[in-house]
């Protein structure tokens, strides 16, 4: 308890000493002539702040190009034989195309089925409680989503049957042809059957966040819009074909962009779930795995660069979807 105690007053005193230090350069500023006023008052209240980004972000972001490009044997320069070795090997052409359908099922669908029920829960009874239940898997952290999805879909453990998954599928079994047996859901590599298993999980929780965003926005669509549409004969599937999703466009595009971004760095899930094995790998797991587990921190430093890469546009994206937003707003 004295140990602490002894921490927290010691991190206490820390931020003390540094807000004071702060207060004491920003009275200096005032005292400084008018035109260098402004100027020395925005650099004092930003420089902590880009101090902290360059450190942390520009570069740690550098080296790591720069250690890219280097050899994990002798650590010499190859310029770009770390990336022409992702690409020339057929394990990491598997964890690429991984992480490729998680980019196109889990955006499209968290999208989709977000839109969908914004629009079936804009005006029901107790619309805040049902979107809330929604809402409600977004906040569970990536590892605890990951071992709940890992019990719906475990085998029998000592005779005792745990996976819902696996319920549902024996229970099946008078219905449909043939025996259903029980089955090893996440070491089933037919058809990429776990891989798909695995992006349930990243729907189920980013739909909820996709819901809450597209619910907000449909609430802001004139109702002259709508009434107007009306009056011409449209019926309600053409009026939010038609009317609502061109003018939640910028929504719509600002909540793929914030799931793709999400879904390309996806780690926790996996790693939880299968830990990467039986052709579930996706890129983040695979630079980890390089760099802490086998000893290649170059290789997987390129890893690195090549998720930064493809991410990379994807915040252009978001951006100029943001500034035509302020634009037409």
């Amino acid at each position: 308890m004295h140990r602490l105690l002894t921490s927290v007053a010691t991190a206490a005193l820390g931020i003390g000493i540094f807000v004071l230090a702060l207060l004491a350069v920003y009275w200096v500023t005032t005292r400084l002539p008018k035109r260098f006023r402004d100027r020395s008052q925005i650099l004092v209240f930003l420089g902590p702040a880009l101090l902290c980004l360059l450190v942390g972000l520009v570069v740690p972001a550098v080296r790591t190009i720069v250690q890219s490009t280097h050899s994990d044997s002798d650590d010499s320069f190859q310029w770009l034989d770390n990336y022409t070795d992702i690409f020339g090997d057929e394990a990491m052409r598997t964890v690429l195309f991984n992480n490729f359908l998680w980019v196109v099922l889990a955006t499209s669908l968290s999208t989709y089925f977000g839109l969908r029920i914004a629009r079936f829960a804009d005006g029901m009874r107790n619309e805040n409680l049902a979107k809330a239940l929604i809402f409600l898997p977004t906040a569970i952290s990536f590892v605890g989503a990951g071992i709940i999805w890992k019990f719906i879909y475990a085998p029998p453990i000592r005779g005792n049957d745990i996976g819902l998954l696996n319920a549902v599928w024996t229970g099946l079994d008078p219905v449909l042809p043939g025996t259903q047996d029980t089955q090893l859901w996440l070491l089933n590599t037919d058809f990429k059957l776990n891989t798909l298993l695995l992006i349930v999980v990243m729907i189920w929780i980013q739909t909820g966040f996709a819901t809450v965003v597209f619910s907000a926005a449909i609430k802001g669509v004139p109702d002259s819009l709508r009434e107007a549409a009306r009056i011409d004969g449209a019926n309600e599937q053409q009026v939010f074909r038609q009317v609502v999703v061109p003018y939640i466009r910028t929504t719509i595009i600002t909540v793929l962009t914030t799931i793709t971004i999400a879904v390309l760095k996806v780690f926790d899930i996996v790693q939880a779930m299968t830990g990467g094995n039986f052709e579930t790998n996706v890129i983040a797991n695979e630079m980890y795995a390089k760099s802490f587990t086998q000893g290649r921190p170059n290789y997987g430093s390129a890893l690195a660069v090549l998720l930064f890469v493809a991410v990379l546009p994807i915040v252009v994206i978001n951006h100029r979807n943001r500034r035509y937003a302020r634009e037409f707003s």
